[in-house]
């Protein structure tokens, strides 16, 4: 302190002072002061894009949304998710380095350790670092995150960014991290759907694997073009195994390129071995699939989810809707719905059309093995069991509405289907569902469930085909009949292995299966079986073009179901033998017979049947046009309702047979071609059509 002796005036500063002081007695003017004033700097925080293959169409669609978001007041922002490894951070930096001319003011990069081993990123600490970014000493940054996150905004203000957020884990996390100011662009990239930025206004795409081609390009830009054109057929084994997911391809491409002399071959026999196929895809401790599924895992919540994708992992098919998975885990429906939900948005599920959801292959190895690490060996058992049962459940209710006049036991509680057609589409549909959960409930041992889901699956091969498949399925029911010890089962699956080998051509092993099927049904005493069995015999006459061998069999058949008392399979086996008296030029004698079962069929619940009669007898009455097409026409419309691709090909085949045997070639081409598709779509023989077609070329 100093006094002036002249003055009572004290020149004194005290207390706390900020920025510049200037101490004088007396002042007269005006007082100037200037201090230099430093710009602020222009962060530049994006990392490295990595390699980008592809992704056109998802790089056109950000173009867009900058496009459009540039013109409002506000900036764009787009919500980048997808499953782990599929290439968000690489397609979000990627299109952030290309367009960073338009965005002068700065480019601002955290990674929010969404699925991180450690704690996930603070939105706080990521502001801390933005403002830092921009020169702030951070001694003037506040602690609170409010404070913090208005600095921030006064600090962007006018500015044009662009800020990739990757790794997101929720909405909350972001939302203080978004500018305010118009021009700017914001990538979010999270496992997550984050459907709550979605309902502020954000703009989402889901980013899906690469498509074949593109995934041979990211292994040609790996490997090289020489090393994969030179094992073409192994690169795209390759792809197939990595489920076109470009880090599990990238994790392959690395194991090869660090063994040039490696064939291409050698990791496609290690990722063969499905139960070594994520160990098989690692490189580094911090470069897995495994790694990155099991840090998505283990952020679901709440428990139930992670309990849900465990026990999914087990399911025997690969699509399943809300019913399947609540039989699966023992849930109610809702409950079972809002879980999947919660599975999908963290993007571990897709949902496909149709309502229905699916695991990438991988995933699903990773949800299998997590099953088996945590769930009890007879959690495990009765979550097959509980599938193994649904499927057998809808798959009765199936046929039952497509051949109701089977003795199909129909479950009580089970919804059922509106029609046939809308039955057999569903078993259709579910075919590779069916044959999975067969062969699942086989290697645990339900081997009633099995015979019996595949007895139950007889409608789909009558009316849908699957040739080529039907026999693996047929004699798969046979052996777990034969397990079962069920005689009555077992020769029932020898009439279906017998039907399949007949549809192949091998006739000679389907005549040894139904002689071993009629020995049990003798002993069995089942006689309208042992007629069964030989009108299936007859048919196989009928194959090898020895119809009057077949007649006397189907005459035979009549008789006995007559005796029987079986007013049905009297009308069946009268179908058969007018068949076989039309196909040996006694058309005349077969009327009586068709007209007959026609009459009979009328009153059994058997339209697909009804409908066949009236088809053969439009074959039989062939020199009467008129008449012919008639019949032809009805048991083509009966068909068509039905829903059966056998039994509209059937109607179309002699639909055209008769125009061309009326010099209708132009009619003949066009109903002969229909029924040609049905066939083909059966993948069943099309060999007489090709003739027909090829005679009226």
């Amino acid at each position: 302190m100093n006094r002036d002796p002249h003055s009572e005036h004290v020149n004194s500063l005290g207390g706390t002072v900020h920025g510049p002081a200037v101490q004088a007695r007396d002042i007269i003017g005006g007082i100037h002061i200037h201090q230099a004033v430093s710009p602020m700097p222009t962060p530049r925080q994006l990392p490295p894009s990595g390699t980008l293959i592809n992704r056109l169409e998802t790089l056109a669609f950000l173009d867009r949304a900058h496009g459009k978001g540039s013109r409002s007041g506000s900036p764009t922002i787009v919500v980048v998710s997808g499953p782990a490894g599929v290439g968000k951070t690489a397609i979000s930096l990627n299109w952030a380095h290309r367009n960073s001319q338009d965005f002068p003011d700065g480019q601002l990069y955290a990674d929010l350790r969404g699925h991180a081993t450690d704690p996930s990123a603070d939105p706080a600490e990521v502001l801390g670092q933005f403002i830092r970014a921009f020169g702030i000493a951070p001694d003037r940054i506040p602690g609170g995150l409010v404070e913090r996150a208005a600095l921030y905004q006064s600090l962007v203000t006018a500015r044009r960014l662009v800020v990739v957020l990757d790794d997101a884990l929720s909405a909350a996390q972001v939302r203080p991290l978004l500018p305010a100011s118009g021009g700017s662009v914001v990538l979010v990239t999270s496992r997550w759907r984050l459907a709550g930025l979605m309902m502020d206004g954000a703009r989402g795409i889901q980013l899906e694997r690469l498509d074949v081609e593109a995934a041979l390009d990211l292994l040609r830009h790996r490997l090289g073009d020489d090393r994969v054109g030179g094992e073409l057929t192994a690169a795209k084994q390759l792809v197939d195994l990595c489920a076109r997911v470009p880090l599990a391809l990238s994790v392959a491409a690395a194991r090869l390129a660090t063994r040039p002399r490696w064939p291409l071959t050698e990791m496609v026999e290690a990722l063969a071995q499905e139960n070594q196929r994520l160990s098989a895809l690692s490189v580094e401790d911090d470069m897995t699939i495994r790694a990155a599924l099991t840090l998505s895992y283990q952020n679901l919540s709440p428990p139930e989810a992670a309990r849900l994708y465990r026990l999914l992992g087990l399911f025997p098919g690969a699509t399943f809707d809300s019913a399947a998975a609540s039989a699966l885990v023992g849930l109610p429906s809702t409950e079972t719905r809002r879980l999947l939900g919660v599975l999908t948005d963290a993007n571990l599920l897709d949902d496909v059309d149709g309502g229905s959801y699916r695991f990438h292959d991988l995933v699903r190895l990773h949800a299998k093995e997590m099953a088996e690490a945590e769930e009890p060996i007879a959690v495990q058992e009765e979550a097959m069991r509980r599938a193994v049962d649904w499927f057998l459940r809808r798959t009765r209710m199936a046929s039952h509405a497509a051949a109701p006049y089977r003795s199909i036991p129909v479950p009580d509680g089970e919804p059922g289907f509106a029609d046939a057609a809308q039955a057999l589409d569903w078993m259709d549909r579910e075919f590779r569902n069916l044959r999975a959960t067969a062969l699942a409930g086989h290697a645990r041992g339900l081997h009633v469930e099995v015979w019996n889901l595949v007895d139950a699956m007889w409608p789909l091969f009558l009316h849908r085909g699957f040739r080529s498949e039907r026999l693996e399925i047929d004699r798969l029911g046979l052996a777990a009949a034969q397990a079962c010890g069920d005689a009555n089962a077992h020769a029932k699956m020898l009439n279906r292995t017998a039907l399949s080998l007949r549809t192949l051509g091998r006739w000679d092993e389907a005549a040894a299966d139904l002689r071993y099927a009629l020995d049990i049904w003798r002993g069995l005493g089942n006689t309208y079986r042992i007629g069964d069995t030989n009108r299936q015999l007859g048919h196989l006459e009928m194959d090898r073009d020895r119809p009057q061998a077949a007649i006397t069999i189907f005459e035979a058949a009549v008789d006995s179901y007559r005796a029987a008392g079986e007013p049905r399979r009297v009308a069946l086996a009268m179908c058969d033998l007018g068949r076989a008296l039309t196909e040996s030029g006694r058309a005349g004698e077969a009327v009586p017979h068709l007209t007959a079962a026609i009459e009979m069929l009328a009153r059994e619940s058997d339209p697909y049947n009804h409908a066949r009669a009236l088809i053969l007898l439009g074959r039989a009455r062939w020199e009467e046009p008129s008449v012919a097409e008639d019949l032809l026409i009805r048991g083509l419309a009966a068909m068509e309702e039905l829903g059966s691709l056998a039994g509209q090909s059937l109607a179309l085949r002699s639909l055209g047979e008769v125009a061309l045997s009326a010099g209708r070639r132009a009619d003949a081409r066009q109903y002969l071609e229909r029924a040609r598709e049905f066939l083909a779509h059966m993948s069943s023989d099309t060999d007489r059509l090709d003739r027909l077609l090829s005679q009226l070329d």
